[in-house]
């Protein structure tokens, strides 16, 4: 097929056969753990996720907080909210210094969400954070930020779903005293940032996360290749399917061309900079033929069986942007969410929610705390392991946004060179270990954060004594050596 987009030269097409040839850089194999910035204008009413959307469909809780706190959306709309998000008081370098200090290894900031707001400085898009709001360099900052601290960056982009998501802002309320007065996305003045996207409203239209809409596709891939440009990510993260899929589309379809294109870009850029591909492309088509150009992501959920490749998950301590009313994640939850994730092959990818000044929430900053406090006792039982030959033992499987109720049987494992980890799940005064291969060739056990255990072997089962007080509150970790 014949591609209008460019893509960087090198070794990759924007094809599938030549995108397979993709393998996994080994720093995120080693990584296990980012932390990510899912943040912009939408933070700054402090009400939840997609109120960007939401604030114009009528009688939607987002809508009655928007009149009652800033008035109609006929009158104060999308574009006047950006106007307030200033991020006064946002201190990248010690946000970073902090999620360093809470184990990650790597970092995403967002560039673009579904609200066609870009945290650059881009060129496409004159709704952008240093031409309107905070007048500052959000992704730009970060990067440094991250690069100062010795972090991994990446970027995620969500505009692909911005043509129809951000549509409702061309509605009007069909009761009340401001019944048939359009909304302020009508107004002419500001189709280049809301979109000209009416038809999508009208009625037997089917929304869909990706358009059909083919003129959209360039428009798509013009800004993101202009973030990817700018800031060189070691990794991209795509909120969808590879761009963009149509339900029916096999690997021929023309509809993912835009989609290779940019993870080529991606890759050859990469190469071009280090002699080999040091990039990752993210995105969340489960099916084999697809995810595997780059890595699969499995949004607010977790597999359930060790995969071959590395993945990841992306979630959250609360929403994804600022709300007053969010229950967060413990640190536990955080940490037993990770151990899981790793014992699998996959990393975890945390979103700690930003209030619209830059600074993030005391509880955050509580359970970031406790999390450096574990990490920096189980850490080595994290970073640089692979898989072992079953991920655990015990009945109790964690769901990504539920806290487990762990058992003294349930125990997740990690491994490295000759040594395997085994992260006590629940308490007991002892660990029984029934799923260690060749449980006979033991020569030593050690409770991180504590010293050598006692032990013993028979009939295949490793039994561990275990301390009265224990070096964690949470999720222990055994190291098993196999040599001297």
């Amino acid at each position: 097929m014949g591609n209008q987009y460019e893509i960087k030269e090198g070794s990759f097409k924007a094809e599938f056969d030549s995108l397979y040839k993709f393998r996994c850089p080994e720093w995120f194999r080693d990584a296990k753990f980012g932390i990510w910035s899912h943040w912009g204008p939408q933070s700054v009413p402090m009400y939840g996720d997609w109120y960007a959307r939401n604030m114009y469909i009528e009688g939607s809780q987002q809508y009655l907080y928007h009149l009652r706190h800033y008035g109609h959306p006929s009158k104060f709309g999308y574009k006047d909210i950006v106007k307030l998000w200033k991020a006064e008081n946002f201190d990248p370098q010690e946000l970073m210094e902090l999620y360093k200090k809470a184990g990650a290894r790597y970092f995403l900031a967002q560039a673009m969400h579904h609200d066609n707001f870009f945290n650059y400085d881009s060129k496409k898009n004159r709704f952008n954070s240093v031409n309107m709001g905070p007048q500052k360099d959000i992704v730009g900052l970060w990067k440094k930020a991250a690069i100062d601290k010795g972090l991994h960056f990446g970027m995620s982009e969500h505009h692909g779903a911005c043509f129809e998501w951000f549509n409702t802002n061309k509605m009007c309320d069909r009761t009340g005293p401001y019944a048939g007065v359009p909304y302020d996305g009508n107004d002419p003045e500001y189709q280049d940032y809301y979109l000209d996207n009416k038809y999508t409203t009208l009625p037997g239209h089917t929304r869909r996360h990706y358009t059909w809409d083919e003129n959209w596709y360039p428009r798509w891939y013009e800004a993101v290749k202009e973030a990817v440009d700018m800031y060189e990510p070691e990794i991209l993260y795509s909120d969808g399917a590879l761009p963009f899929y149509r339900n029916y589309a096999d690997t021929h379809d023309k509809t993912y061309l835009p989609g290779l294109s940019m993870a080529a870009h991606l890759y050859n850029s990469s190469e071009s900079k280090y002699g080999r591909n040091e990039s990752v492309y993210l995105h969340k088509d489960a099916r084999e033929e697809f995810y595997k150009i780059g890595l699969l992501d499995f949004e607010r959920s977790t597999d359930e069986q060790v995969r071959e490749e590395p993945w990841q998950t992306d979630t959250c301590l609360g929403h994804w942007f600022y709300d007053v009313r969010a229950e967060y994640k413990t640190a536990r939850q955080v940490t037993d969410l990770l151990v899981d994730i790793v014992s699998k092959n996959g990393n975890l990818l945390l979103n700690i929610p930003q209030r619209p000044d830059g600074t993030i929430d005391d509880e955050s900053r509580f359970t970031l705390e406790k999390t450096a406090e574990w990490m920096a006792v189980c850490g080595e039982g994290i970073y640089e392991t692979r898989p072992y030959e079953v991920y655990g033992e015990g009945l109790t499987h964690i769901e990504a946004e539920k806290a487990a109720q762990w058992t003294r049987y349930d125990v997740r494992y990690t491994g490295k060179a000759d040594v395997v980890y085994a992260f006590l799940m629940g308490k007991g005064s002892n660990a029984v270990l029934h799923e260690l291969r060749d449980s006979s060739e033991v020569k030593r056990v050690q409770l991180l954060g504590y010293g050598d255990v006692p032990f013993d072997k028979d009939l295949g089962i490793l039994n561990v004594q275990l301390p009265d007080k224990m070096p964690c509150e949470f999720s222990n970790c055994l190291k098993i050596h196999f040599r001297e």
